[in-house]
């Protein structure tokens, strides 16, 4: 059984990528997480290092978690994977579905480190995605969006047949992907299959910060399901 890390956002992409390429027979050792070189926020959700420590601990799998600036994130990153090679991680878990250059990037970077990609996402249909999200009994909440596409409302709601249905709708128009794909909303996971604890958000807050809609969660517990 091949040891992986999962390349980890504390989103939806991510922790269902993983948690079908556990399924799929490979052994999820390590989530690996890149946060900001002040160590205050991860890269792209702006979740805060305890957050996704807590959603680690929720899972029951170590998380790896490494500063970097955006100039230096390759450079960094590859440093990660040295480190999991070290620890007898042969193999990487990518949440990417459609983004040709995200793929080339993955398999350039982990062919590089001498670590076998494996993106189970990619090119499924997102609509299906998110539907296989769903049925699956996952729980996720939008964090971020772009101000410029989605007013305040969606920060907090959760991942379900009803926003899908906006989201599909908002899509006809070209303006957005379903899974959000190119950036359009983050999400975090508060629950599902895979989780052995749930994590309940006890205070959180909507800020809007250089075009993004953030939902700032100031408070969360550690629950038994």
């Amino acid at each position: 059984m091949q040891q992986v890390f999962v390349s980890w956002s504390g989103g939806k992409d991510s922790c269902l990528a993983g948690y079908q390429a556990a399924k799929n027979g490979l052994k999820v050792c390590y989530l690996a997480n890149m946060v900001t070189g002040d160590g205050q926020r991860s890269w792209t959700h702006g979740l805060t290092p305890s957050l996704l420590q807590m959603q680690a601990q929720a899972l029951g799998i170590t998380l790896l978690q490494h500063r970097t600036s955006r100039a230096d994130y390759e450079a960094e990153f590859k440093k990660v994977l040295a480190r999991l090679k070290e620890h007898g991680i042969s193999g990487g878990v990518f949440g990417d579905i459609d983004l040709e250059e995200h793929r080339q990037w993955v398999e350039r970077v982990c062919q590089q480190a001498g670590i076998t990609p494996h993106l189970p996402l990619w090119g499924q249909r997102q609509s299906e995605i998110m539907r296989q999200l769903i049925d699956s009994g996952f729980t996720a909440i939008v964090v971020a969006a772009r101000a410029d596409l989605f007013d305040e409302e969606i920060l907090g709601r959760k991942i379900d047949p009803d926003l899908l249905r906006l989201l599909e709708e908002m899509s006809q128009s070209g303006d957005i992907t379903p899974c959000g794909e190119s950036g359009e909303y983050h999400t975090f996971v508060t629950d599902g299959p895979w989780f052995q604890q749930r994590i309940e958000i006890t205070e959180a807050r909507k800020i809007l910060r250089e075009g993004h809609r953030f939902l700032e969660i100031l408070g969360a517990e550690l629950r038994d399901k």
